[in-house]
């Protein structure tokens, strides 16, 4: 059933993403650099409505590995497109992150041993392999973050907001210099998507287009002309 409060997220994330990587056309915009930390918590925060509205007594949910397939194939097909725009990235394209995180989630979200060893695997992968993950660690348990303050309410939302500020700091200038104004203002930022976007849920009367699967292939198609446009600046 689609939801237009959820449809909002989206259209946020994609368009904070697409601020956030205009960077790559103009360095110096500090701003766009600050919107863009609103992009992946919002992306996880859709995720983790979108395995809340599975049914938890069954799992395999019947979309769910789809909702997997679509995820890891997009991984793969958006991996020369990021590397062929930012090329001195140390990390892997922001979607490996978001699939471990959707493993992650269905354990929490799903009580089946299945699930659950699935999820502990998604984990301890990404603990090792935290440093070439976008957002490492923290940003691959912050969908099941969401998924356990929906659950228990209260301080549990200051979890995912502290995930979200703690992925920030895996980017090394941000980890050196925390207490910068760009600093605070980046992680402020993140800190607060994951509420915004829970403000935004709510909001079924505003209407917003629909997104689909093409928002799949929006990231490495944004990323394609966004280094297209890159060539006819310089």
């Amino acid at each position: 059933m689609r939801s237009a409060g959820l449809d909002l997220v989206k259209w946020l994330a994609m368009l904070s993403m697409l601020a956030d990587h205009l960077r790559f056309l103009w360095p110096g915009a500090d701003g766009l650099f600050i919107v863009g930390r609103l992009a992946f918590p919002l992306f996880c925060l859709a995720l983790a409505l979108n395995v809340q509205r599975s049914a938890a007594s069954v799992w395999p949910a019947p979309n769910s590995g789809r909702y997997l397939g679509w995820l890891l194939a997009f991984a793969v097909l958006s991996e020369g497109p990021y590397r062929w725009l930012d090329t001195g990235s140390q990390t892997l394209n922001v979607i490996p992150t978001l699939a471990l995180g959707l493993l992650v989630a269905w354990g929490v979200h799903h009580a089946q041993a299945g699930a659950r060893v699935l999820a502990i695997g998604a984990a301890v992968f990404a603990a090792f392999y935290s440093e070439q993950l976008m957002y490492g660690l923290p940003g691959v348990l912050l969908p099941a973050a969401v998924l356990i303050a929906y659950r228990q309410g209260g301080a549990a939302w200051l979890l995912p907001s502290l995930l979200a500020m703690a992925g920030n700091l895996t980017n090394s200038w941000l980890r050196e210099h925390p207490l910068q104004p760009l600093a605070l203002l980046v992680l402020t930022t993140a800190a607060l998507a994951v509420p915004l976007g829970v403000l935004l849920v709510r909001q079924a009367h505003w209407p917003a287009p629909r997104v689909g699967r093409w928002g799949y292939g929006f990231y490495p198609l944004h990323l394609l002309v966004i280094k297209g446009l890159q060539g006819l600046t310089w």
